[in-house]
């Protein structure tokens, strides 16, 4: 049975999506943005909004009943290569050991405040095996 997970964002209802789909041990997490949901605001600090995207991200994987530790593929997209160490910087404090294959994309988000989006595939249990 497929599960469909919300963040509460309403992009998720205005553009139909789930920020988190399960499909058996399989969660498919969307690109995800920095925005802070609590406060419907965009941080203009690329590493506050990476924070906000692994922070959105963790919260659907463990309602999934999965974690970032399960985490094997994981898609970047960035929309300034000035913004690259600061964005690494923050994901490696995140990813440094779990390692999944990795793909990042430099190209132009939605609207102009967003910096970074990050898109994974997980599998539950994963990071226990």
């Amino acid at each position: 049975m497929v599960q469909r997970i919300s963040s509460g964002s309403p992009f998720e209802t205005r553009i139909g999506y789930s920020r988190a789909v399960v499909d058996r041990e399989m969660v498919y997490v969307s690109g995800t943005t920095g925005y802070d949901y609590a406060r419907m605001e965009m941080p203009e600090d690329v590493a506050d909004q990476t924070r906000n995207a692994l922070a959105t991200i963790d919260n659907a994987l463990r309602e999934a009943g999965s974690s970032l530790k399960d985490v094997l593929r994981v898609r970047y997209y960035i929309t300034d290569m000035a913004d690259y160490d600061a964005i690494v910087d923050v994901l490696g404090e995140t990813f440094s050991e779990i390692r999944p294959a990795a793909t990042m994309i430099v190209c132009g988000l939605t609207t102009p405040e967003m910096k970074v989006e990050i898109e994974v595939t997980a599998r539950i249990g994963a990071g226990s095996s």
